[in-house]
């Protein structure tokens, strides 16, 4: 099974914010985003006024394979629009799984349940 890591999953993986064992495993393994992701992670406003964590990002997404937004991606994007009541994001993340046949790792299934995508859920640091 391959998987695609959602926005949540690499905020949360980059500022120490899960507890699951398994995601570090996996994300050596196959660590697989939609270009909306990359997007997304490195358009963090906090970026923008700290360029030493902006480059340790940088390099820390580097390790990914990205899936660019093809003509089929953006298709099925318009289609799972039309339908659900969705943000553009997760549409285009949505549909790259889709496409792809690939398990999308997240915080948020619910966002991805009702669309067809197979998911796997994250599991976060307790604030304890």
């Amino acid at each position: 099974m391959s998987y695609l890591i959602d926005t949540n999953v690499v905020i949360y993986y980059f500022n120490g914010l899960t507890d699951d064992e398994d995601l570090h495993e996996l994300l050596k393994k196959d660590f697989r985003i939609s270009i909306i992701t990359k997007i997304e992670f490195l358009g963090w406003s906090e970026f923008g006024v700290n360029r030493p964590l902006y480059n340790q990002a940088k390099a820390f997404i580097r390790h990914a394979i990205v899936y660019d937004l093809t003509a089929r991606v953006a298709e099925q994007t318009i289609q799972l629009r039309q339908q659900y009541r969705i943000k553009t994001p997760d549409a285009i993340i949505a549909a790259t799984a889709l496409l792809n046949r690939l398990t999308v790792v997240t915080h948020n299934t619910n966002d991805f349940k009702h669309l067809g995508a197979k998911t796997l859920s994250v599991i976060m640091k307790s604030n304890s």
